[in-house]
């Protein structure tokens, strides 16, 4: 039986969505939200976008501040958790022999921004170890304490996991970092939404999410937090009017960020509808949606991994709403698992290579469109797939 909210989601009702993770999915509700916007921009663009637009802005930044627990100055509206990664890392004045420290489960696109601005400048870049499968979260704190040296600069971490799904304990790391004067810039781009957040309480220099993903909002709309004494230094990939401005109302953090160049402003401006829509679907509340998705998720692992005799690759506490599956390393002369269980049994879920082909990972979305039956039609999937490729092959 499917989940009864489904239908609150305009998703393909032959296909078995389990990658909310990727792009995450809109509600219909605030998918019309996002129409009845663009008409009214496009009633009188000039108006929209040249007198109206910052007052909306602000009023959207409020309520995704409330929800995060920020203060509402330091919330830039970014298109993607990338850019904001970007704008951060091109902020930075680095030097030759300044080091900055990642996870080996990092995000590729995070990794490559990495490399790119440590290169320009003759930095280094430093990668951390974790194991995987991981027994605990010290197993995750220590290698990234480790590799901090006299010449580190600034450590970047996800909060959530993007190939293995693992919450990483974020609360304990900032606080660790900071007491050996060490910046944190956090890419939680799955966590909004997915974990309740207090960036204010928490600290760290920079923290950007996507609200497309778990938070539901239409594709485009992210955030980046500075920390007050650091938005001086960060500027947006894109430099624009607000860097001249002689306006003193505003600081020039948001002048900045808030206009970038013509674009489309109304996944920010659907941020609230977003968060009130998905909290109504339950009657608790987007603690309830959290705490919901995630027993799917703890469900969905147990079952997925029963069926295929694999053990829990990290303990309950350090998942949320997606759960990885170690799967068995991977065979030449097959398509990519993905593609098959998509093509031969409309399963969509992402099975990746993690740490480097042929070893990869199952990683589980949990959403409230989603139902016990969806995973136990991608254990069948998988039973089905796999034992395909553990025949011999045929002697040619």
């Amino acid at each position: 039986m499917p989940s009864p909210l489904a239908s609150a989601w305009t998703l393909d009702p032959a296909v078995a969505f389990l990658n909310h993770g990727s792009f995450g999915a809109c509600p219909r509700d605030v998918l019309a939200a996002q129409t009845a916007l663009r008409a009214r921009m496009e009633r009188e663009p000039v108006l929209f976008l040249g007198r109206e637009l910052e007052g909306l802005l602000d009023s959207a930044r409020a309520a995704l501040a409330a929800f995060v627990g920020a203060t509402p100055s330091s919330l830039a509206l970014v298109t993607n958790a990338t850019q904001a990664v970007n704008a951060v890392l091109r902020s930075l004045t680095l030097s030759a022999g300044d080091e900055l420290v990642v996870t080996d489960h990092e995000y590729n696109a995070t990794r490559t921004a990495l490399d790119f601005a440590a290169g320009r400048a003759g930095a280094k870049v430093v990668v951390a170890r974790l194991p995987f499968p991981i027994a605990s979260s010290d197993q995750a704190i220590a290698p990234i304490l480790e590799a901090i040296t006299p010449r580190t600069r600034l450590v970047v971490v996800d909060h959530v996991t993007s190939p293995t799904a693992l919450v990483l304990p974020l609360e304990r790391l900032v606080r660790e970092l900071a007491a050996r004067g060490v910046d944190t810039l956090v890419d939680g781009a799955h966590a909004v939404g997915m974990l309740p957040l207090s960036l204010d309480a928490l600290g760290a220099a920079y923290y950007t999410s996507n609200c497309h993903k778990w938070l539901c909002a239409p594709k485009g709309a992210a955030f980046l937090y500075v920390r007050p004494d650091r938005q001086g230094e960060v500027r947006p990939t894109s430099i624009s009017h607000g860097a001249n401005s002689p306006r003193g109302d505003r600081s020039r953090f948001l002048l900045e960020f808030d206009w970038t160049g013509t674009l489309d402003p109304t996944p920010w401006l659907c941020i609230p509808e977003a968060i009130r829509v998905v909290g109504a679907l339950v009657p608790g509340g987007w603690p309830e949606v959290m705490k919901r998705n995630r027993a799917l998720a703890l469900e969905a692992r147990a079952l997925v991994g029963d069926a295929l005799g694999v053990a829990p690759a990290c303990p309950n506490d350090l998942v949320g709403s997606l759960a990885a599956v170690v799967l068995p390393d991977a065979r030449e002369g097959f398509a990519p698992l993905t593609e098959r269980l998509y093509e031969r049994h409309r399963v969509e879920v992402p099975a990746n290579p993690f740490p480097a082909w042929p070893r990869r990972v199952l990683r589980l979305s949990a959403q409230l469109y989603n139902a016990r039956e969806d995973y136990q039609r991608l254990a069948a999937a998988l039973a089905e797939e796999l034992r395909l490729e553990s025949r011999p092959r045929e002697a040619k």
